[in-house]
């Protein structure tokens, strides 16, 4: 029976940092929790959705919608107003990762939204049932945020919890519960020029743990049970591997 929550951050087509980060992972004792933004930027995002599903499917672990599953979802079903969006933000790289091709190919956003709908159908329903918020007796975890203006976090738009920032960071967390997140890497939290190798934790009980992996920083995996931080893994090719949090 798991005991305690194993949180990762945004993976970002970072494959082989994730591989890495799960054998850190007590699959006896630790829900498995992936923050969402699986895909996008990195060099394996084909990988990355493959091995969650999996998870996902035989192992019991959750993984929370991000904005860019949200956003390859929208361009699947409307590639024609949807793609520019979805390129500016890193989707060629989990287009052409699913198509097998260079990442920096050519994309023919009509065609290859057909093609991945045709080959990915699976995986993509899958994806579609994301859930946009995971709550336990101590934790709300969420890919971006809170709307923490509302009697009931929980009403926060699903559009809002994958693309929330400054209202959300700023705000006062009266929940009752910590808020574990991820989308904004944290050295823009920290307000700090380089990647560190540590979470954003606030008095109020958020903690932010999107390291940056895709630009260099880290993949975070965070185990959690009800009094708190218990350990911080850290993967990367730079920075150290583990940082332990007392409590």
């Amino acid at each position: 029976m798991s005991n305690q929550l194993f949180a990762i951050g945004d993976v970002h087509g970072k494959y082989h940092l994730l591989q890495d980060l799960l054998q850190k992972w007590d699959k006896t004792t630790q829900q498995l929790v992936f923050i969402g933004d699986l895909i996008d930027r990195g060099e394996d995002s084909k990988s990355c959705l493959e091995l969650v599903c999996r998870l996902v499917r035989e192992e019991g672990a959750v993984c929370l919608m991000g904005n860019h599953e949200w956003m390859f979802l929208r361009y699947l079903d409307d590639p024609t107003e949807r793609y520019d969006h979805y390129q500016r933000n890193g989707g060629d790289t989990t287009i052409n990762s699913l198509l097998e091709r260079d990442l920096g190919a050519e994309v023919d956003p009509m065609a290859d939204a057909q093609t991945i709908k045709e080959r990915f159908a699976d995986v993509i329903e899958q994806v579609r049932k994301f859930p946009y918020l995971y709550e336990t007796d101590a934790y709300f975890i969420v890919h971006a945020g809170l709307d923490l203006s509302l009697p009931d976090v929980r009403e926060t738009a699903d559009y809002d919890k994958v693309w929330l920032r400054q209202p959300f960071h700023e705000g006062q967390n009266q929940t009752g519960k910590r808020i574990v997140f991820g989308h904004t890497p944290t050295k823009y939290l920290f307000d700090r020029q380089a990647y560190l190798d540590q979470i954003w934790i606030t008095e109020d009980g958020k903690l932010g743990i999107d390291g940056g992996a895709v630009y260099g920083g880290v993949l975070h995996g965070v185990v959690l049970d009800e009094s708190g931080v218990v350990r911080v893994h850290n993967v990367s090719a730079t920075l150290s591997d583990e940082a332990i949090i007392e409590v």
